[in-house]
């Protein structure tokens, strides 16, 4: 797919990094000589998809431990071509938790910056089954590990791609970020996860792309939209931005920092790229956004003036953030999708000015919701909660799981279904309100409260920098709402104030009982909210 693409446009950047630009044609002929590597270290396709059960790998695995850059995408490309199966690896990791995704992973291969070799060496000796290190040398001046080969050595030489063809079959992993429990290793079809996620249909209308010269056709004739990706990579979200990106002839920008997230560098790489799109997750990352581009407009310090959408997914962005990017930035448009590591791309929502809300979205063409006890699939306009759902292209199931895969995937009236735990409701128009993961969902008095919810309520008042809502035990209610709050620079609020605030917008059951001030909010370097980290804080000040 992405060959057909480079054919077709060629010279066209696909990769800008600060000073760095990368073709269509550089990128994929680096990752063709990625790929013949992996082959050559004997790595690949060992047992075709038809004699495995859903939660099984036939192939290699290779993890990417990487910052945001071409590498990154040369790593998901040249594996594809290899027909080995890349997954992503948080870089925030400590040495037990990457230990433990390695292993369970039963990675082969690893790609990572030399930033992190501190930590690869660290776990080596306990992971005999990774054979290859391959070492993207960096800023960080760590030396090559013993037995590790420089990433630049493989790519620069002149060999032609392996002599494989890749499957629809083959695997594309995505790890889940383990903020709500031990991180799964989730096995989409390459095939399943084009068509829901990298730009293999239309997601309103259903529409599949009839060919690969199609595909091609159509990326030659966009004229190359500027899309900047703020996200890591690591993120599901982000890599199937820049996959349909590359699938639609698109042009990725990266900011110039990566190991952290820099405003000023952001605003500056939307003026020297002139970008169009820029994409967030949740609040977290859409306030520092929105600050560095109010500052710019007062002071005349950038031109943002090419921004004209910005587009959230994986984290919930509050209405009050949408309209202040809003009011901000003339004519910009926030478009707010939903989607997970089990579903792939669901359902999402257009805020413009004037129209400016949040927790109501139009369904994809396979989103659905189905009722509590999985039985069946319920109709617009029933009365009751179910589950989100998602139905077609769908992931194989769990690593080597397969109670997990059987509870999550189950069969509705003949018909595969994903159901990761989201609560919902098919409202009469159409649509769907969703409401929040059941596994953060708080049960007080016996009503059920949802996290984002009240998350929403306490942000919207201009002290908050960032909230994340959790439940700890009550023996009068069971358990109680607590929100953990970060406030803003030089901001002063109390806990009655933040409370009598969200009482505006949420019922009286489902204020928090308590409010937890912290210096910041421990969130995923995608901007995820870490809901066991938001626990224990509320049980420490209880």
């Amino acid at each position: 797919m992405a060959e057909s693409v480079a054919t077709a446009i060629p010279d066209r950047t696909l990769v800008s990094q600060g000073d760095r630009r990368y073709s269509y044609r550089h990128i994929v002929g680096r990752s063709n000589r990625l790929a013949a590597y992996l082959h050559s270290r004997g790595l690949g396709c060992h047992t075709d998809r038809d004699a495995l059960a859903g939660h099984q790998v036939g192939q290699d695995l290779l993890g990417i431990y990487a910052y945001n850059g071409p590498e990154f995408v040369e790593g998901l490309l040249g594996s594809f071509r290899a027909r080995v199966a890349p997954f992503n690896v948080n870089y925030r990791y400590v040495k037990t938790e990457l230990q433990y995704l390695l292993a369970d992973s039963e990675a082969s291969a690893l790609l990572y910056h030399a930033a992190f070799a501190p930590r690869v060496a660290e776990i080596r000796a306990e992971l005999p089954n990774l054979k290859v290190l391959i070492q993207i040398a960096d800023s960080s001046g760590n030396e090559l590990l013993d037995g590790a080969v420089d990433y630049e050595s493989i790519v620069a030489e002149n060999v032609p791609a392996p002599p494989v063809q890749p499957s629809p079959d083959d695997l594309y992993v995505l790890y889940t970020g383990g903020t709500t429990g031990m991180p799964k290793g989730v096995l989409w079809r390459q095939h399943d996860i084009f068509m829901t996620a990298f730009g293999g249909r239309n997601m309103v209308t259903g529409e599949q792309a009839g060919s690969v010269d199609e595909i091609a056709r159509r990326a030659a004739e966009n004229p190359g939209t500027k899309l900047l990706i703020l996200p890591p990579l690591i993120h599901g979200a982000a890599q199937w931005a820049a996959m349909t990106a590359i699938t639609t002839g698109q042009t990725l920008a990266f900011p110039s920092i990566v190991d952290r997230f820099d405003t000023d560098d952001v605003v500056r790489t939307i003026e020297r790229e002139q970008v169009l799109v820029a994409t967030v997750v949740g609040d977290a990352m859409a306030r520092p956004l929105l600050t560095a581009i109010e500052t710019g407009l007062r002071d005349g310090a950038a031109d943002v003036s090419s921004l004209a959408v910005v587009a959230n997914g994986g984290a919930q962005l509050t209405p009050y953030v949408k309209q202040r990017l809003i009011d901000a930035k003339p004519g910009l448009i926030v478009i707010d999708g939903v989607g997970s590591s089990e579903t792939g791309a669901q359902m999402s929502h257009m805020s413009a000015p004037g129209a400016v809300s949040t927790g109501i979205f139009n369904a994809g063409p396979d989103t659905c919701v189905v009722a509590e006890d999985l039985s069946s699939v319920l109709p617009p306009a029933h009365d009751g909660l179910g589950w989100l759902a998602q139905r077609g292209y769908v992931p194989l199931g769990y690593k080597g799981d397969a109670a997990k895969t059987a509870a999550t995937f189950p069969v509705i009236g003949g018909v595969r279904f994903a159901v990761p735990g989201d609560r919902a409701r098919h409202l009469d128009s159409g649509a769907i309100e969703l409401l929040g993961r059941d596994s953060v969902t708080i049960n007080s008095g016996g009503e059920k409260i949802f996290a984002e919810e009240v998350e929403s309520a306490i942000a919207s008042h201009p002290a908050v920098a960032d909230v994340v809502v959790a439940g700890r035990p009550s023996e009068r209610w069971g358990s109680e709402v607590v929100a953990v709050v970060a406030l803003a620079d030089g901001a002063h609020v109390d806990a009655e104030e933040l409370i009598r605030h969200a009482e505006k917008s949420i019922a009286r059951y489902k204020l928090p009982k308590a409010v937890v001030f912290r210096p910041v909010v421990e969130r995923s370097p995608a901007g995820k909210a870490d809901y066991r980290w938001a626990r224990e804080q509320a049980i420490t000040d209880s």
